[in-house]
C-alpha cells in the first residue's frame, strides 16, 4: 500500500481592466480532498495603502507568506508593481524555504496585471484580463466574452464571469470577494 496524498484544491481568481477600472475577484471555497472545508475564505487583498490588489491560488499558509513578502517588496520599491513582482519571483525561486511554497499570485494596479510564480515567472497578459486557479479558464472565457459583447461595467463583468465559473468548476463557489481600483 502506498501513502495517500490529499490534494488541496481551491479557488478562482480573476482580474480585469475595463473602462478605466481594475477589478479583482476571488471565490471563497477551500476544498480538502473531496470535502469543502470553507465557503467564505478571503483570497483577494488590498496592499500598499489600497493601491495594489493581490489574489492567490494554492495552499493558504503559503499564500499568506507570499502576501507578506510581496507587501514588503512593494514597500521596498515604493509601490512599483513590476519591480516588486520581479524581486519576489527572484527570491521565491532561489530561497530554499520559499521554493517549496505551492501557490500563484495574481497582482494588479491601475496600470498592470501580473501573475507571479515560484519558478521565477512574472507574466503580464496580452489582454487586460487574466486569472489563476482551477476555475480560471471558465472565468477568463466568460470575462473576455462579456468585455467584448456587453455594456456591463468592470465589477459586473467580474461578478458574472465568476458566477459562470462557479457553475462549472467544482472547486469554485459563488461567495465572491470583489475589490476594485478606479
Amino acid at each position: 500500500m502506498g501513502s495517500t496524498t490529499i490534494r488541496i484544491r481551491s479557488t478562482t481568481i480573476l482580474a480585469l481592466r475595463h473602462q478605466g477600472v481594475v477589478v479583482m475577484a476571488g471565490d471563497g471555497q477551500v476544498t480538502l480532498g473531496q470535502s469543502v472545508m470553507k465557503h467564505g475564505a478571503r483570497k483577494v487583498r488590498r496592499l500598499h495603502g489600497g493601491k495594489v490588489l493581490a489574489g492567490f491560488a494554492g495552499a493558504s499558509a503559503d499564500a499568506f507568506t507570499l502576501f507578506d513578502k510581496f507587501e514588503g517588496k512593494l514597500d521596498q520599491h515604493q509601490g512599483n508593481l513590476t519591480r516588486a513582482a520581479v524581486e519576489l519571483a527572484k527570491e521565491w525561486r532561489t530561497d530554499r524555504m520559499l521554493r517549496r511554497l505551492e501557490a500563484l499570485l495574481l497582482t494588479a494596479n491601475a496600470d498592470s496585471l501580473l501573475i507571479i510564480s515560484g519558478s521565477g515567472d512574472v507574466i503580464e497578459p496580452d489582454e487586460p484580463v487574466t486569472g489563476i486557479g482551477s476555475g480560471a479558464p471558465f472565468a477568463l472565457a466568460a470575462a473576455r466574452a462579456l468585455m467584448a459583447h456587453s455594456a456591463l461595467d468592470a465589477r459586473a463583468i467580474a461578478s458574472e464571469a465568476m458566477t459562470i465559473a462557479a457553475s462549472l468548476c467544482i472547486y469554485t463557489n459563488d461567495q465572491l470577494v470583489l475589490e476594485s481600483l478606479p
